[in-house]
């Protein structure tokens, strides 16, 4: 283990990646910030934020075709 990793990044599993990406995708598609995660583990961020960022664009595509 290197010494900057944690030990909690060594404890997630695909179930977990997709669960953070579903969540994070759920609060991009509804416009939360997105700094809103409860994850410790520096790759379920990574997938937290990989929705945030996939739900963010259907949200301003959305957004735009209303306005």
């Amino acid at each position: 283990m290197a010494p900057e990793e944690k030990e909690d990044d060594r404890h997630w599993s695909l179930e977990s990646l997709n669960k953070a990406y579903q969540q994070g995708y759920m609060a991009g598609l509804t416009g939360q910030p997105g700094h809103r995660h409860n994850h410790s583990a520096e790759v379920l961020v990574a997938a937290w934020e990989a929705g945030w960022d996939d739900g963010q664009e259907q949200y301003r595509m959305h957004r735009h075709k209303i306005a």
